[in-house]
């Protein structure tokens, strides 16, 4: 007898933590197109196209701005494992997991990692980082641009001159604000930036979209090496250490996706197809009125759970407009509040990691999910499910100020 599953039919839900979030309808659409041959001109006119469509997203005039098939992570390994060799020196200034996520990576490079710390709910001043770089020398500083499990925002305008000043890279990983805050990769003096559709672009986990300039594309070069299968006559390698992984070598990448169309790897054309819709769709937007999208929502959202007597999270000068930090109610089970949420209203909000656990919800109000009626509904589902768990909070008043906000300037 064969062992056939049920087919696929997953619950409705409204996916409100600090992501994935709701994939826009659009995005979804286009990932269904038919398939086509990853070097038929029609691809590789789509693939010119994502390249320019997230120049402008990101704000760059970067030639190298294409995806990495993967997760955000995929655009995170791409980038330290491409520009660390072994004994490299890298800075990472932590201030929430996915800071020692990027050490995490970086030790596995073989590279020299130093770090400074604040707390968690708290980012770096600009001086603390020029302090950092001057003792340690590093030739990479890798940050964090938003980090979820905070909710956190490190400032980043004058980070990349301070990198400029001592000859250091500077990587950011923008995975939670690209889409949903204004990053601005040439102003901002970025050398590598990636991010991931699944947060404020509005679409699926499985693509990173990343942009590099000519300081980088130096640095990989050094360490330039083509598989024996694909390699051309007359190619001479680098002398730089080859770069320890195949997969995420931005060397091979560039020839994939320049006219020379080195067969690197298949690309995931549907992903593609989604990153594609993703930057269109933004655009189509506008940027500066999607940001203010999110910063709307955000203010309706904080105005909603002040009105229900609970404490935010961290310093609100740096919060993320996409998600916010609610402190969890001294003798109310945080989880069986977001179990009631999603069991009974199909709403997912999260918790947090490390020293947060079980102590902050994060809620998320991003991409497609960023929307007034969203926003209302979460609060009057909390507003619910505090109720059933013994947290009194005045009745309707939560959704009553977040409409007045909302409609606020």
């Amino acid at each position: 007898m064969r062992n056939v599953v049920d087919e696929l039919n997953p619950p409705p839900r409204r996916l409100m933590g600090p992501g994935p979030v709701d994939a826009d309808p659009r995005v979804l659409r286009a990932m269904s197109m038919p398939l086509l041959g990853q070097f038929d001109p029609a691809f590789t006119e789509y693939m010119n196209e994502v390249m320019a469509l997230y120049r402008q997203v990101l704000r760059t005039d970067n030639r190298w701005t294409f995806l990495v098939d993967g997760t955000a992570r995929a655009g995170i390994e791409a980038a330290m494992v491409s520009l660390l060799a072994p004994g490299d020196r890298v800075l990472v200034p932590i201030f929430g997991r996915f800071g020692h996520l990027l050490c995490e990576v970086a030790a596995r490079c073989g590279a020299d990692v130093r770090t400074i710390e604040t707390e968690w709910g708290t980012v770096f001043e600009p001086d603390r980082i020029a302090a950092a770089i001057r003792e340690h020398r590093p030739a990479l500083v890798a940050i964090v641009h938003g980090d979820t499990s905070t909710t956190m925002a490190q400032p980043l305008a004058e980070i990349g001159a301070l990198c400029r000043e001592h000859g250091t890279l500077l990587y950011v990983d923008a995975t939670a604000t690209v889409g949903g805050m204004d990053v601005r990769v040439d102003d901002w003096r970025i050398d590598v930036l990636s991010t991931g559709l699944q947060k404020c672009l509005a679409g699926p986990p499985g693509s990173a979209p990343i942009t590099f300039n000519e300081r980088v594309e130096a640095r990989v070069r050094e360490r330039r090496h083509i598989e024996r299968g694909i390699r051309p006559d007359g190619f001479e390698a680098a002398d730089g250490p080859v770069v320890r992984s195949n997969y995420f070598d931005l060397g091979m990448l560039m020839d994939y996706w320049s006219d020379s169309r080195l067969n690197h790897h298949t690309e995931a054309t549907s992903m593609l197809y989604a990153a594609r819709e993703c930057a269109r769709i933004a655009l189509a937007e506008g940027l500066d009125d999607r940001f203010e999208r999110h910063a709307r929502a955000s203010r309706a959202l904080v105005a909603g759970l002040d009105a229900m007597g609970l404490e935010r999270f961290g310093d609100q000068t740096r919060k993320m407009p996409n998600v916010t930090g609610v402190e969890i109610p001294a003798g109310v089970p945080g989880d069986a509040v977001r179990a009631m949420m999603l069991e009974d209203f199909g709403i997912e909000i999260g918790t947090s990691f490390g020293p947060l656990a079980g102590r902050i919800w994060r809620i998320g109000t991003m991409g497609y999910t960023c929307r007034k009626e969203n926003v209302l509904v979460c609060l009057m589902a909390l507003e619910t499910a505090l109720r059933a768990h013994g947290f009194r909070a005045p009745p309707g008043e939560a959704a009553d100020a977040a409409l007045a906000a909302w409609s606020s300037p």
